[in-house]
């Protein structure tokens, strides 16, 4: 009888860890269920190869103006890692939003590592997608970042 009540409650406690740890600067962060739905989004996107890992990677890429949904943890510490991201951003018109975990945003992405930002991008960089499969991310995708632009305008 105790073995499962007790894994109820740790599961219970681990996830309010992930969101005791977040950084108050951490906004517009993600709600646990539009942060599953970007969560998936970034699976899927590591999957086709459209994604861009890391500060280096996400800055050059917003520099050379490509446009995509960045999504950055907001547990990382120190915070100054990150925080000229979301100004970035701003400039760039390129939507952001904050997941509670950066464990859980590297699991994601098909990483053994955590990672502390990705630029999800809405086209495959190399190789084929069917088009099924291609329209299918494209309506998640753009459903994710309307609810993103909603939330990101709520704070603001």
């Amino acid at each position: 009888m105790g073995s499962d009540g007790d894994g109820e409650g740790q599961r219970k406690d681990k996830g309010r860890r992930k969101w005791v740890a977040v950084s108050p600067i951490a906004r517009p962060l993600a709600g646990k269920r539009l942060s599953k739905r970007t969560l998936k989004i970034v699976r899927r996107a590591a999957e086709n190869k459209q994604l861009k890992r890391g500060v280096k990677e996400v800055v050059k890429a917003v520099r050379k103006g490509q446009k995509g949904l960045c999504v950055i943890a907001g547990d990382i510490s120190p915070i100054d890692v990150i925080t000229h991201l979301p100004i970035l951003c701003e400039e760039a018109d390129v939507p952001y939003i904050y997941v509670p975990s950066k464990e859980d945003l590297g699991g994601a992405a098909v990483q053994k590592r955590p990672a502390c930002c990705m630029l999800v991008l809405p086209e495959p960089l190399k190789g084929e997608v069917s088009a099924e499969e291609k329209a299918k991310f494209k309506e998640d995708f753009d459903d994710v970042i309307k609810e993103v632009r909603i939330l990101a305008s709520s704070f603001f």
